[in-house]
């Protein structure tokens, strides 16, 4: 050990030193989180007694090159001020602690060691790291190695000795799941170095149920006190509930940093104070997000990074990212893709946190209910020069999209709509072929699926951002009850808990799985796509309006499998239910020829609603018309 490091481990820590700290995982975990705390072999099994303490079993192996753990050092070397990390613990036992980086490609370079012998008194340990050689990738971990004693790990730190100054962090969130946005509260309210950062927590309540009538929050009071604040008010969504948080953090606080968090989530309080040191170390203000893990299978990494292409204006992971990545069977140091630094243009409201500097100078979110207003304000901060960093090892678990149908149903509106609306303000290209050729497949392709719902809420959708953005205020307060209103008129938006409602299919089975090889080149696509044609335009079979021919479930429901059908019940991606969908010849033929009407006028008015759109920018995101929203809601 250097006399330079001894000296910095006899250093108490200032906490605005502390950059990451070491975690275990909490009581309430499942074991499945375990890989993202702890990388153990599989006869090992470090004893946790704490969320900053462990102990190593004797002669043993235990690896912190983990997915919380392990420091994202490619990630500080870019964005941040920080030249230099200190690796402090606090140690008692016997055996050895090792430094260990990575390179971009996923190569492993030992750094440092000490040996530890020290099995009844407390041992400070201080290892310094430079940040020289991070700019493209690479990761910073450590190992222990006990002898024929165990070693206890107590208060681990990422630090740095660079001076960083303390900023605040006031967080908004919006709930329609009270009793989720409970149990978020309590996180944030329970860890003592979390709250010490908290300036203030806005909850926009705007559900039926409320957040002050559900079971806990009674100890989200008690552990958060005067820091919290619910507003109630009418359902706007998303954007309207997130909005409400950066208002109130802007308007009524000072706080130096407003973190947007949705209520469905799994907290990593941790999370907050390594967004909240991020932000107070970058080189230039930042937005930080954070990366989604999945509520469903705790262990994987759903989204690590994300972009726009505005090429096509569809979201998509971004280049390099991994996608559904699992700790549990391949741990960071064995998975090579995840060591090259990853750059977004954007990181979904799961969690995100912004500099108060970001949004006083770029405005308030768009009206725009739900989807889009994340991407659409990270493109708008990027052109004021405020770029989006996704930060490894800041993490919520979420419900992963893969298990919703937002794509079919009432959502379908809102992400059309605000993909144009993105589309006419940031894309630098002339999209008009695209988004024609783009949406006539896709309402082709939904038509032959019999998902009529969906194609009526796109048409309506396209007709309203043609409208001009004048009415996108009214809209947060009209547009689902009127979706809504116009989706009970399809019987592939009635949904109900399942197939047993119906009565028993008549479709021969082994045909069906025939029929499921998807067409693979141009030529088949084509032949597939004209024999469902075909199909759709002759009158079913009537009795297929009363009795499905198939059940299919929601991974078969295809345009070539359904395309050749009159009617089967589907179900929806979660398997909470089943709708009943039927063929009928003159619904296709009258939404297709809406689809194409609206395609074309869409392609000949782009230019000019280009400019439209533009225009209204300054006035759809400004403080004033949000606060008329909220006045007028209060």
């Amino acid at each position: 050990m250097t006399e330079q490091a001894k000296a910095a481990s006899a250093t108490k820590i200032n906490p605005t030193q502390v950059l990451q700290r070491v975690i275990m995982p909490r009581d309430e975990d499942p074991l499945d989180v375990r890989p993202l705390y702890l990388d153990e072999p599989a006869n090992v099994h470090s004893h946790v007694s704490g969320r900053r303490a462990v102990t190593v079993q004797t002669s043993a192996k235990v690896s912190f090159a983990s997915y919380f753990n392990a420091f994202p050092a490619s990630y500080w070397k870019r964005w941040t001020v920080v030249e230099e990390v200190v690796l402090r613990m606090r140690v008692r036992g016997a055996g050895r602690i090792d430094v260990y980086r990575s390179k971009p490609n996923g190569d492993i370079i030992h750094l440092d060691g000490q040996v530890i012998r020290s099995p009844k008194a407390w041992f400070d340990v201080a290892l310094t790291v430079s940040l020289k050689p991070f700019e493209d990738g690479g990761w910073i971990w450590f190992d222990v190695f006990t002898d024929d004693t165990t070693m206890e790990i107590d208060d681990a730190a990422w630090t740095t000795e660079q001076p960083l100054p303390a900023q605040t962090v006031a967080i908004g969130m919006t709930t329609m799941r009270p009793v989720d946005a409970v149990i978020a509260l309590r996180a944030l309210g329970e860890d003592p170095a979390v709250f010490a950062v908290l300036k203030k927590v806005f909850v926009a309540d705007q559900g039926s149920v409320k957040v002050r009538d559900t079971p806990g929050y009674d100890e989200a009071v008690k552990a958060l006190g005067d820091k919290l604040e619910i507003i109630e008010q009418d359902n706007l969504g998303g954007s309207g509930g997130f909005t409400r948080g950066l208002y109130e953090a802007i308007e009524h606080t000072d706080a130096d940093q407003i973190m947007l968090m949705d209520d469905d989530i799994r907290l990593e309080p941790d999370a907050v104070l390594r967004s909240n040191a991020f932000a107070r170390a970058a080189a230039q203000p930042v937005i930080v997000g954070s990366h989604m893990l999945n509520l469903q299978a705790r262990s994987r990494l759903h989204s690590m990074g994300e972009v726009v292409d505005l090429g096509t204006c569809y979201w998509r992971a971004a280049p390099g990212a991994l996608t559904d990545h699992d700790f549990g069977t391949e741990s960071l140091r064995e998975t090579e893709e995840l060591h090259a630094r990853i750059d977004a243009t954007y990181n979904g409201w799961w969690m995100c946190l912004f500099p108060r500097e970001v949004v006083q100078r770029t405005g308030y979110p768009l009206p725009l209910f739900i989807k889009w207003d994340d991407a659409e304000y990270s493109l708008r901060a990027l052109e004021r020069g405020y770029p989006t960093v996704s930060l490894p090892g800041s993490a919520v678990w979420h419900m992963p999209w893969t298990d919703k149908n937002d794509a079919t149903d009432w959502q379908a509106y809102f992400h059309t709509r605000n993909r144009l609306v993105l589309a006419a303000l940031h894309s630098p290209y002339d999209v008009r072929s695209t988004l024609l050729k783009q949406g006539l497949k896709l309402s082709l392709r939904h038509l032959l699926s019999m998902e009529y719902s969906t194609v009526a809420v796109q048409q309506k959708a396209i007709e309203d951002f043609l409208a001009g953005p004048s009415k996108l205020f009214d809209s947060l307060r009209t547009a689902l009850p009127e979706i809504r209103e116009l989706r009970k008129h399809y019987s592939d938006a009635q949904v109900l808990p399942s197939a047993r409602e119906f009565p028993a299919p008549t479709f021969d089975m082994v045909r069906a799985e025939q029929m499921l090889t998807p067409p693979t080149n141009p030529v088949t696509i084509a032949s597939e796509a004209a024999k469902a044609l075909m199909h759709n335009l002759r009158e079913p079979q009537a009795a297929t309006a009363e009795r499905p021919q198939i059940n299919v479930p929601a991974s078969n429901a295809r345009w070539f499998l359904l395309g050749n059908l009159d009617s089967a019940t589907v179900s929806n991606a979660d398997g909470s239910g089943v709708a009943f969908r039927k063929r009928d010849p003159k619904e296709f033929r009258q939404l297709m020829k809406r689809a194409v009407r609206n395609y074309r006028r869409l392609s000949a008015e782009w230019p000019r609603m280009q400019k439209v759109y533009r225009d209204a920018l300054p006035e759809l995101t400004s403080v004033e018309s949000w606060r008329k929203v909220f006045e007028a809601n209060s």
